[in-house]
């Protein structure tokens, strides 16, 4: 009698489980270690914190490392975060904080610009595009004027008017009071206006998006 050979059993790979809830059941799964949950944390929030960032500092050759460090002091004081429903505002804090050092840390070392080699440094900004000189000039013209507001000011600016926070998001992002927003909004709206106003092509590319009064 022939005996038929069974054919061995086939590889099976095995995927790891993908995490589904809201951010309280996401927070709590994280603390117990659940397989799936800090992927989950990590791709949910990855792309907003890194737009957050980009529009505080700017385009950057140190975004990685800021998320880098924000995820890890997350995913390090999870524990500490007393409402699972306040995950998001709770990250973008930290990220606000963390692109906040930064700038603290480059402000005191300004004289470092300059032994900068403007080519390295240009190959750092994004590529909007081979024929869009306008939106190239007017980012570079934003940040540098926002590189010379002071960094409270500089954060508050760019979450308010750049990322588009209202301002009691501001305030709490930020860490402070909402009046402590307010103060500090005005003073960097007055200095970013005066000195937009040095530069025609920015004067026209802001009043053209209808946000700002006539800056003339």
């Amino acid at each position: 009698m022939t005996h038929s050979r069974r054919a061995a059993p086939s590889a099976v790979t095995v995927l790891p489980l993908s995490f589904a809830g809201d951010d309280a059941a996401l927070v709590a799964a994280i603390r117990e270690g659940r397989p799936g949950a800090k992927a989950e944390f990590f791709n949910r929030y990855a792309n907003q914190v890194e737009r957050l960032v980009t529009h505080v500092i700017g385009f950057d050759p140190e975004l990685a490392d800021i998320l880098q460090e924000t995820y890890t002091i997350a995913f390090a004081s999870i524990h500490s975060l007393k409402q699972g429903s306040a995950l998001k505002p709770w990250l973008f804090g930290i990220a606000t904080r963390t692109a906040r050092k930064l700038l603290r840390t480059r402000s005191r070392r300004r004289w470092l610009r300059y032994f900068i080699d403007e080519e390295d440094e240009a190959r750092h900004e994004p590529l909007i595009g081979p024929t869009d000189t306008e939106a190239v000039h007017t980012l570079r013209a934003v940040y540098a004027i926002l590189a010379r507001l002071s960094v409270d000011e500089r954060v508050a600016f760019s979450l308010r008017f750049v990322e588009g926070m209202e301002l009691e998001e501001v305030a709490a992002t930020s860490g402070v009071s909402l009046a402590t927003t307010k103060r500090r909004l005005r003073r960097a709206q007055d200095r970013f206006l005066r000195a937009a106003r040095k530069d025609a092509m920015l004067v026209e590319r802001l009043e053209r998006g209808g946000r700002w009064p006539r800056t003339r």
